[in-house]
């Protein structure tokens, strides 16, 4: 049996980390978060020691080291612009490190991650949900088979309140910023669908919505992301739905909205094999997010824009 700690235990994303590890047999020894909010341990690991403070749960696991009963690995769900240091608290506890996305905010990080790889023998693995998903995995050996150069509109919408803007998710140098936040994951799938980047425009940038146009080597894509609610299609907006995700390619919807509830799962079962995704699968993703955040908005052209982008 693994035995695992978890940072970020009061987090929104957390609860699907609890249950992956429940359902691969793992054991949770410890938890960590700076507020208390964290009645989903009961659900899962009720007999989990709870800390406030890193500092005493950093102890907590190099005591459990010292005496043989280290954990094996430290699942990572605090805030994005955390999530290198966790990865190193991880490393001197002498686990490896299972890390929400993005990885961390900067390609370089992701060098320095690779140095501390390969000094302490540890790993870093990250969370990308998607590459696991049944639906998307077909389409991908789909792709692979009839080759060519694809035309996609890709969109991603999901309504956040008033809350979101006086949030960390809302400061870029601690999120990334919106293409980051909420968008790594379809970066990446563009990615892992499409090949390597190699031209890149901005066409909107805002507090809550960016959107652009990127050449991959299979692919021409149009992008749209935003966290505004009032971006959702009409008819589905007066359903009470927030959220709106679509990839068209060659105008072909592609189906996955299912399906999502055991992707975590997925990959820890991976992760636990060997088989996970590590920092060079993240690379890619990584490194497209900070070129767009260094972009100047362009007018976009016809035949680039995006849908929901004006004239």
């Amino acid at each position: 049996m693994k035995r695992f700690a978890l940072t970020g235990a009061a987090g929104y994303i957390a609860p699907r980390h609890l249950k992956a590890i429940q359902e691969v047999g793992g054991e949770l020894v410890a938890a960590l978060d700076v507020v208390d909010a964290v009645g989903a341990l009961d659900r899962y690991f009720p007999e989990a020691a709870f800390f406030l403070h890193p500092e005493l749960f950093e102890a907590h696991l190099e005591d459990l080291r010292d005496r043989g009963e280290g954990v094996d690995y430290v699942s990572i769900c605090v805030p994005n612009f955390l999530h290198g240091a966790h990865i190193r608290m991880a490393f001197r506890v002498g686990a490896d490190a299972l890390c929400e996305k993005p990885l961390v905010l900067e390609p370089s990080e992701l060098d320095r991650l690779a140095e501390l790889e390969a000094r302490s023998g540890r790993r870093v693995w990250t969370v990308l949900q998607l590459r696991v998903h049944p639906a998307l995995v077909a389409l991908r050996e789909r792709l692979l088979g009839e080759g060519g150069v694809k035309d996609v509109e890709l969109t991603y919408i999901t309504g956040r309140g008033p809350w979101y803007l006086r949030s960390w998710k809302a400061r870029e140098e601690l999120s990334g910023g919106v293409a980051m936040n909420i968008g790594v994951h379809f970066f990446d799938l563009l990615h892992w669908l499409f090949g390597a980047l190699e031209r890149a425009e901005l066409h909107v940038r805002t507090a809550t919505t960016m959107a652009g146009y990127l050449e991959l080597e299979r692919a021409r894509v149009r992008w749209f992301l935003s966290i505004d609610a009032r971006h959702v299609p009409e008819a589905l907006r007066a359903q009470g739905q927030r959220t709106y995700r679509s990839i068209r390619i060659e105008g072909e919807e592609v189906e996955f909205s299912g399906g999502f509830t055991e992707l975590h799962t997925e990959v820890y079962r991976r992760t636990l094999a060997g088989a996970g995704f590590g920092i060079e699968a993240a690379r890619a993703a990584i490194e497209t997010v900070d070129r767009l955040r260094r972009l100047e908005v362009v007018r976009a052209r016809n035949g680039q824009r995006h849908s929901l982008v004006a004239a």
